[in-house]
């Protein structure tokens, strides 16, 4: 078994040489502008998984996926050619979903700074419902305490005012 040092220089191998390889030895019109964006390989160097992003409609990026699946026995020849291992990996395309999920969360932080700058610009000219300080201060207090003192001297409950 390998190690995975070894799997990680591999799969930086193997993302160039299959980079390379669709620009220069795979003519097939159905592939679109493709671009690789990474690759993993297995610890046992067995297995190739190839990350692509393709530009393009839905349609586009579904014929550039059969084009990519058709072309992976040269690209697996490809890839034999230019390693250094016993084994050559079989390959894996897989779409790659990471600059859609990108685009996602930007527009979800646009929305929140949009909400954000709402909110702000609705407090700009907002007062306070109880004054500046709607809590007790030391005067409010004071006489409340003292309205107290006066019910407790007064055991029948009547007070002059």
């Amino acid at each position: 078994m390998a190690d995975a040092q070894r799997a990680s220089r591999m799969a930086d191998r193997v993302k160039v040489i299959v980079a390379k390889a669709l620009e220069r030895r795979v003519k097939d019109p159905r592939l679109g502008f493709v671009t690789v964006t990474d690759a993993r390989v297995t610890n046992d160097l067995q297995h190739a998984t190839v990350y692509y992003t393709v530009y393009g409609s839905a349609e586009e990026k579904a014929d550039s996926a059969r084009a990519l699946e058709s072309a992976k026995g040269i690209l697996r020849a490809e890839v034999g050619k230019n390693i250094t291992a016993r084994l050559t990996p079989t390959l894996e395309f897989v779409a790659d979903e990471i600059p859609e999920a990108a685009s996602n969360l930007e527009d979800v932080l646009r929305r929140a700074k949009e909400k954000d700058a709402a909110v702000a610009a609705s407090a700009a000219g907002a007062t306070y419902a109880n004054g500046e300080n709607s809590y007790r201060t030391d005067e409010a207090d004071d006489a409340q305490s003292a309205a107290a003192e006066a019910d407790d001297e007064d055991p029948s409950g009547t007070r002059e005012r």
